[in-house]
């Protein structure tokens, strides 16, 4: 068995410093190890560790790192073959071999037991089986590192009793943060997002990072203004707010997430742990049509959820339900200005359906947006 402590000493001392995930037996000892040390993010669903790992690999100079079941690889999937793969955003995983042949485990692991490899082959991301034995895992990170330098995610496939068992020590910590909700004053027309977007980019500055959901809010916003501290997410429905997390944590820089509805809904889980994690520099907005509007304009369950409650209830510090775009303006301008260390900003805005017409796409490939946004942060620290 490797010894989890010197195990992740060795992780540390090659840039793998914070871990993220869902918990899993097999891997619990170094989940536990990261716990204690308190290097660890607590996520919902894979996909949403896969993007909050990322967040962290694109703002620092450290690597993220994911610890999961792997019959969370199917909810990790789309983050893994739609952002790290296309933005050539690396990240370290582990992933426990639930089901292996020849073990007796749970039958939901009977079929992910034999083709876990496989999928890694398939998504030709590199992997490797994790030795108990400590000197050749010390090799075995030495060449995950190297696959990271060339901007490749790097996998680590985990037996059962890979990791010697570590005592979870550190309990968990409520925020116990006084909350606000405000509405304000309703209109009796909704903006577009094309001027939702505008307003937005108005308040834009080297102190911000702006990214905005697949489809066309990352389209619009594109058309605006490409600006050099803009991401246009592509793909990884949903993943914005969790990879703007991951970048708030390892920035200074007030991050702005932006998200639709149906992207919002899709992975609503990361709603809690953005909440729980984020400094007071971390404002996500939902621009919510009621609609699934890049793919034809069919219609999402959003007018059936009270998506600014759920917010507060999941515990963002401070929600805010705004009708005009003047309100929303002063609103980010105020979280742009503030100096508090604690706490995420949510702001819920409705807009209309439809969207920009003759809208193009952008022209820049996504690993040159990422590569342009960490050279903005070098230069803006």
């Amino acid at each position: 068995m490797l010894d989890t402590k010197e195990f992740g000493e060795i992780l540390k001392s090659h840039y793998f410093n914070t871990f993220t995930g869902v918990p899993c037996s097999f891997l619990s000892p170094l989940i536990n190890h990261a716990l204690n040390e308190k290097r660890f993010i607590m996520a919902n669903n894979e996909g949403d560790a896969i993007a909050i790992a990322s967040g962290i690999s694109l703002a620092s100079s450290e690597t993220g790192v994911v610890l999961m079941q792997n019959s969370g690889l199917s909810n990790a999937l789309s983050p893994l073959t739609s952002l790290n793969h296309i933005f050539r955003l690396p990240i370290l995983g582990f992933v426990s071999l639930r089901g292996e042949e020849g073990i007796s485990d749970e039958p939901q692991h009977e079929l992910l037991g034999t083709i876990t490899d496989k999928i890694f082959q398939i998504c030709k991301i590199p992997y490797d089986f994790l030795s108990p034995d400590l000197n050749k895992a010390k090799l075995q990170i030495i060449e995950a590192r190297k696959a990271i330098t060339q901007n490749k995610s790097f996998f680590f496939i985990v037996r059962k009793d890979t990791f010697r068992q570590e005592k979870l020590l550190l309990n968990f910590q409520p925020k116990n943060t006084q909350k606000t909700f405000k509405e304000t004053q309703k209109t009796n027309s909704l903006p577009t997002r094309l001027q939702a977007l505008q307003t937005i980019d108005s308040i834009n500055n080297d102190n911000t990072i702006i990214l905005a959901t697949t489809g066309k809010s990352g389209r619009e916003l594109y058309e605006i203004n490409d600006a050099c501290n803009y991401l246009y997410m592509v793909g990884s429905m949903g993943c914005v707010s969790p990879l703007g997390l991951g970048i708030s944590l390892k920035s200074e820089k007030k991050v702005i997430a932006i998200d639709g509805d149906g992207a919002l809904l899709m992975r609503m889980g990361n709603m809690s742990t953005n909440a729980y994690y984020a400094k007071g520099n971390f404002c996500h907005i939902c621009l919510d049509n009621q609609s699934h509007d890049s793919t034809g304009g069919q219609f999402s369950l959003s007018s059936e959820c009270n998506i600014p409650q759920i917010a507060y209830s999941c515990g963002y510090q401070k929600v805010f339900l705004v009708y005009d775009l003047i309100d929303f303006k002063n609103i980010l301008l105020d979280f742009i200005e503030s100096k508090s260390k604690q706490g995420a900003v949510f702001i819920y805005l409705q807009i209309q359906k439809g969207s920009k017409k003759d809208l193009s796409r952008p022209k820049i490939k996504p690993y040159e947006v990422k590569e342009r946004l960490q050279k903005f942060l070098l230069e803006h620290q």
